[in-house]
């Protein structure tokens, strides 16, 4: 029999060590527990705890009722979640590979963003979307997009990125507790990471998170390049080059005012993304920072896919196109000149 998650000793403030795996399914077990009208739907959600085992143990505490598995038809389930919202209930929606977002493009683009404001106000749409994403897992080049920057354009909808088991606990309870359409990005290649988990704690939306404070360059990134970042910041203190290394989180919102704090400070930037850098949030900062009368001590850099290639499904060409640990040291070096 799955198991659940063991809950954390329900002090403020304590913290347990769990995988991000396991961080994502204490944060939907205890908001079903909180709340009667959370449920989970999607494909294979139930059987065998998924596909990517982060529902383990919810069908049997429960029930199928709450714990659904859909038919292969993405713009359809979802148009349920959102009738589902609109009479009080709180879907969260599991999409089996980022890449299957398009599927359901009408639901994502035309509706749940929109039915709030076509009400005027009246409705609140609490659908939470979890998009499995990211490279790494050698899945080939049609379920390894991150696709984080794609739904960018669409006023009404939140969009969340989470890089760490705390993050991923505390980001994913926040979506869930949104009145609002929010997509949830997880990343595949993170799911056996551990780190501490607060289980008393639910983000703040719109926030981006300092990791690690820094004098002389400041790196941005998200999901599976935050880890990446921090593991070249080490890098780069050795060389004695301290390195500000900020967790995005929220495309949309997005915190511009503490990225703007950090670089007003460093002076250098470095952005780091899993995706095409034509149209995404790194083109964003690095523009909406520079029309705001940022003063550049050095041109600002930025790492991501190549523009005009696909995800490949070889390891060892997957690994050569994802900006690296040695390509965030030798960006940062450059940035700094030294």
């Amino acid at each position: 029999m799955s198991t659940l998650t063991e809950r954390a000793p329900a002090e403020t403030g304590t913290e347990i060590e769990l995988t991000y795996r396991d961080a994502i399914n204490a944060a939907l077990d205890d908001a079903m527990a909180e709340d009667d009208a959370v449920l989970l739907m999607g494909e294979d959600v139930s059987a065998e705890g998924g596909v990517f085992k982060t529902n383990t143990g919810l069908v049997e505490k429960y029930g199928p009722e709450r714990v659904r598995n859909t038919p292969i038809c993405e713009n359809g389930f979802l148009g349920v979640a959102l009738g589902m919202s609109l009479v009080g209930l709180r879907p969260v929606v599991e999409f089996m590979f980022a890449d299957f977002l398009p599927t359901a493009g009408d639901a994502i683009v035309n509706q749940l963003p929109k039915y709030r404001y076509m009400s005027g106000g009246q409705t609140a749409v609490p659908v939470t979307i979890r998009s499995i994403s990211g490279a790494t897992g050698r899945f080939g080049t049609q379920h390894s997009a991150t696709g984080e920057s794609w739904f960018m354009h669409l006023p009404g909808l939140r969009v969340v990125t989470a890089s760490s088991a705390g993050s991923a606990y505390s980001l994913l309870r926040a979506a869930i507790n949104d009145p609002n359409p929010v997509l949830f990005f997880e990343h595949k290649g993170l799911y056996g990471r551990k780190g501490p988990v607060r289980r008393d704690e639910i983000g703040e939306v719109g926030k981006a998170a300092v990791l690690r404070q820094g004098s002389d360059v400041t790196i941005v990134a998200t999901l599976l390049m935050v880890e990446r970042s921090l593991a070249a910041a080490d890098q780069l203190a050795a060389a004695g080059i301290e390195a500000e290394v900020i967790d995005l989180r929220w495309l949309r919102p997005l915190d511009l005012p503490t990225v703007r704090t950090s670089v007003e400070k460093t002076g250098r930037l470095v952005v780091v993304e899993e995706q095409v850098h034509a149209a995404g949030w790194g083109a964003t900062v690095i523009s909406e920072l520079t029309i705001g009368g940022v003063r550049w001590a050095t041109t600002p850099r930025r790492l991501s896919l190549p523009d005009d290639l696909p995800i490949p499904y070889t390891p060892s060409l997957e690994d050569e196109v994802l900006p690296s640990i040695e390509g965030i040291v030798e960006a940062a070096r450059a940035s700094v000149g030294r």
